[in-house]
């Protein structure tokens, strides 16, 4: 996984409440077997109509907006269904970073298995942040949102953001601690005991 230490870019808007992972990455695309390849099937539904044309009024058809990392977003952003998907669409998209008011707590948990930083700010910050189109700058490790002359603090658990820091998911994590681990089965195999009956 990437590290995540300090991200810059201007951000895509996406003024809805409550958008859910169906909506983000549709039940029908779920049937990849990796976590790559969702990116093209992001907001689906909102991005082409019936025939599968781009919805030239959606904001990802828009070229203004074009490799922008940074999602920015409305209340209880990513509810409904539990589907991991929804992260990896995002991220294989090319965003790194999602900013809102609030988050469904899946989903916010599996943003950060899967390398992507969730940023809670208050509703009037994303106000700003919807109402200026402007450069954007988080810095994790002081967890700070600058834009423009505004600077915004978000708070992040330390663990999370230890992970994130040093570009570690679950797997990652535990594979740090290899060779305690082949040390561990190793003395476990020493003291099994025998299966042999001695009469």
């Amino acid at each position: 996984m990437e590290p995540f230490t300090v991200l810059t870019s201007r951000a895509t808007p996406i003024d809805r409440v409550n958008v859910d992972t169906d909506q983000i990455v549709p039940k029908q695309f779920l049937k990849l077997v990796s976590r790559t390849g969702f990116g093209k099937y992001l907001f689906y539904d909102w991005r082409f109509d019936s025939s599968g044309n781009p919805r030239k009024e959606f904001v990802l058809n828009d070229p203004k907006y074009a490799g922008r990392q940074i999602l920015l977003a409305r209340d209880n952003f990513g509810s409904g269904s539990s589907r991991e998907h929804a992260a990896w669409a995002l991220q294989d998209y090319g965003f790194r970073a999602i900013i809102a008011p609030s988050f469904a707590d899946i989903f916010y948990n599996n943003c950060f298995k899967n390398g992507l930083l969730p940023v809670r700010l208050s509703s009037e910050e994303v106000d700003f942040l919807f109402k200026n189109d402007l450069e954007i700058t988080i810095d994790l490790a002081r967890q700070i949102v600058s834009a423009g002359s505004r600077t915004m603090h978000f708070e992040i658990d330390e663990f999370r953001k230890k992970l994130l820091l040093e570009g570690l998911d679950s797997i990652g994590l535990t594979l740090q601690f290899e060779d305690h681990i082949r040390r561990y089965e190793g003395e476990k195999q020493m003291f099994q005991p025998s299966d042999k009956i001695f009469i």
